[in-house]
């Protein structure tokens, strides 16, 4: 079986397990296209992404583009010509003159099952709208965001307390198998071809501030799953006595609620308790502003709660 040149495209970790298992099967990578180097920290240092850190380990040659839609880009990937690139939340979508390069085509790891949660942040909205299942695809890229042919589809559950960090992480080892099954199947020949159904499609947008704000005003299951959905990023936040408080886990009982929404009733064994619109949610992992993240029991012995006390 001859095995194609790759172009690997990828930027976070979710990645790094597709790329790790295709050099591990003795797949040809002749380059890997990550993201530029983005400031981070309370410095704004400019950072590697996690491919680029794994590729400069394996010494696989990097390109970081600006724009993928570049005339020189474009160029520079036609003189490289692979024989099949492989995208895994890579972060740009490619135009068609990238994707008609390949001669075994464009493959996109997507972790959804498309046509639901077309878009960048997959993962994340399947839990904070609360899914119960979800899994990965391997798409036959097109010009589209994420609107492509499918090739290879898995499912699996979703658990009822997963977080983004913990789902994301299954599903890159599933996507990272799934796609290596699918490469060997296109090579032999043999692959199918699914259309997808638009009008059953769903969009996944990317994040920004004011989705990760924690409304307490709303149903507590809501709060619950999208404190899930953002944990341990970007994180669903609150604030408190003008801070801002970063929430990693919580917990919920529906009940009928005297308290106003985000009014804190105090400390118990399952977490700070917060009122919230048909029940209460129990704060049990936080982070303040410049401190460390850290148990609410922790956080509790060195920041008092005084009565009347709100989030929000």
């Amino acid at each position: 079986m001859t095995k194609p040149t790759i172009l690997f495209m990828g930027t976070p970790e979710f990645a790094i397990h597709s790329l790790d298992v295709l050099l591990r099967h003795d797949y040809p990578i002749i380059g890997v296209v990550t993201q530029p180097d983005r400031p981070k920290g309370r410095g704004r240092t400019p950072s590697p992404s996690p491919v680029k850190v794994f590729a400069e380990n394996h010494d696989i040659p990097i390109l970081q583009p600006d724009r993928v839609k570049s005339d020189d880009f474009i160029d520079t990937i036609r003189n490289i010509a692979p024989e099949m690139v492989i995208v895994a939340a890579f972060g740009q979508i490619l135009p068609k003159e990238i994707i008609e390069v390949p001669k075994w085509g464009a493959l996109n790891v997507h972790p959804s099952l498309l046509p639901k949660y077309r878009g960048a942040a997959p993962i994340n909205w399947a839990i904070i709208r609360g899914e119960k299942s979800t899994g990965v695809t391997i798409m036959l890229m097109d010009e589209g965001m994420d609107t492509g042919e499918i090739l290879a589809q898995e499912e699996t559950m979703i658990g009822p307390e997963e977080t983004f960090g913990e789902l994301s992480n299954r599903l890159a080892i599933t996507g990272a198998s799934l796609l290596l099954r699918t490469v060997e199947t296109i090579i032999r020949g043999n692959i199918g071809k699914t259309p997808q159904d638009s009008e059953l499609s769903s969009y996944a947008p990317r994040l920004n501030k004011d989705d990760c704000r924690i409304p307490w005003n709303s149903d507590v299951h809501h709060i619950v799953n999208l404190i899930r959905g953002l944990s341990p990023e970007p994180s669903a936040h609150t604030f408190l006595a003008g801070k801002l408080l970063k929430i990693f886990r919580a917990t919920c009982s529906e009940e009928p609620v005297t308290e106003q929404a985000g009014s804190i009733c105090g400390k118990t064994d399952s977490g700070l308790k917060v009122a919230a619109k048909n029940g209460y949610v129990f704060i049990t992992d936080v982070q303040m502003e410049n401190k460390k993240r850290m148990s609410v029991h922790d956080f509790l012995r060195g920041f008092r709660i005084f009565p009347g006390d709100a989030l929000g």
